[in-house]
């Protein structure tokens, strides 16, 4: 038989027991024996010729079997378990009185659980006298006896006396597996601040030996800093007033009990998170600053500087201030310059349009077009966002000018114009209003940047010719506004016969684009027909003694012709209404007229010629005239 049959937990373990006999299975008795702890050995199989069986009431009774082939007989032991970790004895016996037996012990194995490693939370001073405790170790549930290992940067952990202690603990489960814990303590110091510690455990396995690792811890360690450092962390580069300053401070140290400050000249800055931050700095924030570390235990401190310069650039000033005024011809000359801590770049700009690099600006011969705004910006080229201006107004002293031809023809259909008239110069002109028949117009003035303007509005009734004068100190200049009145007239003209009545007016207005014509009589009945916009306007009314003779009126024809055109239009439709009016009122008195002869018995209501009245008006005058139906002309009272 073997020494030993090894098996892991949970496994099927067989034990092989070869026998040799003369007699042959026939006359051969197999036993099999197991060796309890401090115990005699107890039966558990027993296979004779006509019989085989498992011993009741054993540890194996329900878990073991045997198979026997030739001169091999085998036990099978199912679901092995630690406590099987046992002697097996195998014993053949004969017919005769001689028998003989093997012996094998059977190893169990159970690999242990996946270790776990905790550190400790709290940091770990240098400062400490004895071993500082590092973390634990445990592992549970291995057959055999697992055993651990500690290792820092993959170098194992011995014990060594004030430096390192491993400590470790064993616990035999009710299960009989072995769980082992394990403590790490040792002496810290400032180079394991970055140290890795972790646990190896070894355990066995059928025919081997297997290891597995922890995971990786690292230790806060306290310590005092030999080294502070202060440094710009924004903005990169250079730093120019308005800019936010951060400020950092670090040390090489890692002491919990400490107050970091930074100094800059007499004041005193709180830091928070290692940064400092000041916003809108200006020139006189640069300088020396100071970080110092302190340590409250034993109130050491050190500390670190760096120097921050702050550069500028100071407002732009232009010589000479504001404004300047020089003569027509005469040489203009200005410069520009804006203390900084830079070099500068000067440019000049009217208009939006660049004129001139440079600090001075110069111009040999002004002219009027010389005037205008000039800026001047200054930037620093090696910082972006480093820019500042200024204004300079340039006036050139000459004579006016205006703006547009001499000469200006207006038309227009408008009866109100009005006219607009710009002038440069310097001193700022004075602009007046004229008409060809040498009437003043009032007109609004105000000044521009390079003179003056003014508006006048007025009404027309003809061609007119209007004049604006732009004068100063060193001249004067007139423009010539030629304005000519187109008309754009509608005519409307109705034909109507007029009814016969006691008393009859007749009343035709004309104005601009429309013409009324009204003809009332004090009557009883009344008939209207109106036409707005362009159109003739007709009320007529009449009383009749007899039957009425009515005649139809027709749809009014409308036309667009010149104005002269139109009023002998009117002239003309005005007269032979009048003859009209005449004869019928002569036949009428005749007895012509419904079927009557004779004179007839009218109201006592005083008839006159004088009562047919043409009334004329035109947007070009305000004279009406007035005409009687023999054609004479009459005032408008007479009416």
């Amino acid at each position: 038989m073997e020494d030993k049959v090894e098996v892991m937990a949970g496994e099927t373990a067989q034990i092989t027991c070869m026998f040799t006999t003369d007699e042959g299975l026939g006359g051969t008795t197999i036993q099999w024996f197991y060796v309890p702890p401090n115990k005699e050995r107890q039966r558990i199989y027993n296979k004779e010729p006509m019989h085989e069986a498992a011993e009741q009431n054993t540890l194996f009774t329900h878990r073991i079997s045997l198979n026997v082939n030739g001169t091999a007989a085998v036990l099978a032991i199912r679901d092995v378990g630690v406590r099987d970790n046992l002697e097996f004895i195998c014993v053949i016996k004969t017919l005769t009185p001689e028998e003989a037996e093997g012996r094998t012990q059977l190893q169990v194995f159970k690999s242990p659980t996946f270790p776990t490693i905790e550190a400790v939370e709290t940091g770990i001073s240098v400062n400490e006298e004895a071993p500082s405790k590092i973390g634990s170790c445990r592992v549970k549930n291995g057959y055999p006896k697992p055993n651990i290992t500690w290792y820092r940067n993959n170098m194992p952990l011995r014990n060594t006396p004030r430096e390192v202690v491993v400590t470790s603990s064993t616990t035999i489960e009710s299960s009989g597996l072995f769980s082992v814990q394990s403590e790490l303590t040792m002496k810290v110091k400032k180079e394991h601040k970055d140290a890795v510690f972790y646990c190896e455990v070894i355990y066995f396995v059928p025919g081997a030996t297997k290891m597995t690792e922890s995971q990786h811890i690292n230790i806060t360690v306290y310590y005092l800093p030999t080294e502070v450092n202060i440094w710009v962390e924004s903005p990169k580069g250079k730093i120019k007033e308005g800019d936010t300053l951060e400020l950092r401070c670090d040390n090489n140290g890692n002491y919990p009990s400490s107050i970091t400050t930074i100094k800059h000249q007499n004041s005193e800055y709180s830091v928070e998170n290692k940064t400092m931050v000041r916003t809108n700095v200006k020139r006189l924030d640069g300088g020396v600053y100071e970080c110092t570390f302190e340590e409250t235990d034993n109130f050491e401190e050190i500390s670190g500087r760096t120097k921050v310069s702050v550069n500028y650039l100071e407002s732009a000033v232009i010589t000479p201030k504001d404004s300047i005024a020089v003569m027509e011809g005469e040489e203009l000359k200005a410069s520009c310059n804006a203390l900084s801590s830079l070099q500068t770049s000067t440019t000049w700009f009217k208009n939006e349009k660049l004129v001139s690099k440079g600090n001075t600006l110069s111009v040999k011969s002004a002219t009027l077009e010389t005037a205008g705004m000039y800026k001047c910006v200054v930037t620093v080229p090696e910082m972006e966002g480093m820019k500042t201006s200024s204004t300079l107004q340039v006036n050139v002293k000459g004579s006016p000018q205006i703006l547009g031809p001499d000469v200006q023809e207006v038309e227009t259909y408008e009866t109100t114009v009005n006219l607009t008239c710009s002038a440069t110069g310097f001193p700022a002109p004075t602009i007046m209003w004229t008409t060809s028949d040498g009437k003043n117009l009032n007109a609004l003035q105000t000044e521009t940047e390079d003179g003056a303007q003014s508006v006048v509005t007025f009404k027309i009734t003809s061609n007119v010719k209007v004049f604006c004068n732009a004068s100063n100190d060193f001249g004067s200049k007139v423009v010539e506004f030629n304005i000519k009145t187109i008309l754009n007239t509608t005519l409307t003209t109705i034909t109507s016969m007029p009814t016969i009545s006691t008393t009859t007016r007749s009343t035709t207005t004309i104005s601009s684009d429309t013409v009324v014509h009204t003809t009332p009589t004090a009557t009883t009945t009344t008939s209207t027909n109106t036409i707005t916009d362009d159109t003739v306007t007709q009320n007529t009314s009449t009383n009749y003694v007899n039957d009425p003779v009515q005649t139809p009126t027709k749809s009014p024809n409308i036309k667009k012709e010149s104005k002269g055109f139109v009023i002998a239009i009117i002239i003309i439709a005005i007269f032979l209404l009048a003859i009209l009016g005449s004869v019928l009122y002569f036949l009428y008195k005749k007895g012509r007229i419904c079927g009557r002869s004779g004179k007839q018995d009218f109201s006592k209501r005083k008839s006159s010629k004088d009562n047919i009245v043409v009334e004329m008006k035109s947007d070009n005058t305000e004279e009406a005239i007035l005409l009687g139906v023999n054609g004479e002309k009459q005032q408008p009272n007479d009416q």
